[in-house]
């Protein structure tokens, strides 16, 4: 009989869709597996109107105390909410293959940014998209929203805003296609690191506070099996740029890395970045290519340098001292 993995995750609808596709999954596999809602920082805050936007980690701490305390066995975050540097108790076990990594512009009347009338309200609470749409169209407002997708949603239909930015992959998974009118290329509006990707996350080996090492043997090896190379190398790398440039969530910081393929055979990596200032104006953009042979850290760590040397380091120092 096989042992029970226990996910930890989230309870909005699309933390739940991720959970259950990853329990789906390890049941196809022949694995036992349970669900256990945990509430975080995060959830709370976005009920709360006068709450910032938030901070690095505030959607997995209590997921990974609950890890740490062997309550969960597997915690299954968005990756763009895990902070750079992972906490040695854990591991990341698996890097599934990535869902559509661009922002999506939802608006029934406007079917682009640049049909949006003059002044139009943009319902976002990411300094990325603000600063990134600003670069593109000074002339725009936006209205601070919060709470899960369907709440945003409602919150355009009922006119709090004129318009949405949302994460492709959140609304494809929640089958809300309908409402994406326009996807961003990564040229316009750069995701952010590790955006459509999830992160599954176990207790590491070394960790032996629990002293349960064939279970965690176990759990690691059944979720190793839903790792993707491709997306871990690229997500590795867009993640070095951030840490690199001591960047988090809260910052105007996009990096997006692909493979360039011939059939399922990757001949290199395209690695695209920004860092833009909060007000727009200014905008340090860079690509580097990179032969298939190279690690995510370096073309990444490389990306950062060559921000780095363009003044992206000037302008992330002033949109923290407009904050």
């Amino acid at each position: 009989m096989s042992e029970t993995i226990r996910i930890g995750s989230r309870g909005s609808e699309l933390a739940l869709w991720q959970a259950n596709h990853v329990a789906a999954q390890l049941r196809s596999a022949g694995h036992a597996v349970e669900i256990e809602i945990i509430r975080t920082t995060g959830d709370r805050m976005q009920h709360e109107s006068s709450a910032p936007a938030g901070g690095k980690g505030i959607f997995t701490k209590e997921i990974e105390e609950a890890l740490a305390d062997g309550r969960i066995d597997l915690a299954v975050h968005s990756l763009k909410d895990l902070p750079t540097g992972i906490d040695p108790r854990f591991t990341l076990a698996a890097i599934p293959r990535r869902a559509d990594a661009r922002d999506a512009w939802v608006c029934e009347p406007y079917w682009s940014l640049h049909t949006l009338p003059e002044g139009g309200r943009i319902g976002t609470t990411s300094p990325r998209r603000k600063a990134m749409l600003l670069a593109l169209r000074p002339d725009v407002t936006f209205v601070e929203l919060r709470g899960n997708v369907d709440t945003r949603l409602r919150k355009l239909a009922d006119g709090v805003c004129d318009a949405l930015v949302l994460a492709s992959a959140g609304l494809d998974r929640l089958d809300r296609t309908e409402s994406v009118h326009y996807r961003f290329a990564v040229e316009e509006l750069c995701p952010a690191p590790g955006q459509g990707a999830l992160a599954l996350e176990t207790r590491a080996a070394t960790y032996a506070a629990l002293a349960e090492p064939g279970h965690d043997n176990y759990v690691r090896r059944a979720v190793a099996s839903l790792d993707d190379a491709p997306t871990r190398f690229a997500v590795e790398a867009e993640r070095t740029v951030l840490d690199a440039l001591g960047g988090g969530c809260q910052v105007p910081i996009g990096a997006h890395c692909r493979p360039i393929r011939e059939g399922e055979q990757v001949l290199a990596w395209s690695l695209h970045a920004q860092v833009v200032a909060s007000d727009g104006e200014q905008v340090v953009a860079v690509t580097i290519d990179a032969p298939a042979e190279v690690t995510a850290s370096a073309i990444g760590q490389q990306v950062a340098d060559e921000l780095r040397s363009r003044g992206a380091l000037e302008l992330l120092g002033e949109t923290a001292a407009a904050n």
